[in-house]
């Protein structure tokens, strides 16, 4: 069967990205520092940024099409920073935002960089929304597009709350809080179905999966935006 070719799917978690690029027709490589057994594709366990780098230097890239990561960067996510804010806390989360672009740069490939709304030095070229695939989830994430370009779709208007306390007072609606615990957090299975992913159990993974409708999107438009140019 013919496939749309193959994505390195870096600091991968769980394989939602993953997931959605497999749904776009791509074969999807994945890599991550931690264990993760329930990763649905090929995998490989270590530092992503020496994994790319050894990938660049070998010209192993070249079996790629594009490469997409999601790098840590706590110190500009928006829970994180009121969070250190209330607690005086500072200097303590990683940033490997600056030396992630530095290699997807450096490998020649057309990449995808993914980060939550928040404080990190990434170009806002394309954010997503999860009310824009009709998900339980908001879950708002922006994305910086390498050595290609698509068309921001619109943003629809949120139908209500998220469901949950804040800041004392309980609010139902449509969408569930699918971080944290406790004060009305959705449950394991809520998230499942909230963000399309059924092959984790793992909360941790789950909290910090982008949903695959969203790297589906994403995917789809690569291959449109890359025939338009072969045309």
């Amino acid at each position: 069967m013919k496939t749309n070719g193959r994505v390195l799917d870096l600091f991968s978690c769980s394989g939602g990205a993953g997931w959605g690029y497999h749904l776009a027709g791509f074969e999807v490589d994945g890599c991550d520092i931690a264990d993760r057994p329930r990763y649905p594709f090929g995998y490989r366990r270590g530092d992503a940024l020496e994994y790319l780098a050894a990938l660049i230097a070998s010209g192993e890239i070249e079996r790629y099409t594009l490469v997409h990561a999601s790098p840590p960067c706590q110190a500009g996510c928006a829970l994180t920073v009121g969070t250190n804010r209330s607690q005086d806390w500072g200097g303590m989360h990683v940033d490997l935002v600056a030396p992630t672009r530095t290699l997807l740069e450096a490998s020649g490939l057309p990449y995808v960089m993914e980060q939550p709304n928040g404080r990190a030095k990434i170009r806002k070229d394309l954010t997503l929304c999860g009310e824009a695939f009709g998900l339980g989830v908001l879950r708002h994430r922006n994305f910086e597009l390498g050595r290609w370009a698509t068309v921001q779709p619109a943003h629809p208007k949120h139908r209500g709350y998220v469901r949950g306390y804040r800041h004392g007072i309980y609010r139902n609606g449509p969408y569930v809080a699918a971080y944290g615990e406790g004060g009305g957090k959705a449950t394991v299975p809520e998230m499942q179905y909230a963000l399309g992913i059924t092959w984790t159990d793992v909360r941790e993974e789950l909290t910090e999966a982008i949903p695959p409708a969203y790297t589906k999107w994403i995917g789809t438009a690569f291959m449109t935006a890359r025939q338009e140019v072969i045309a």
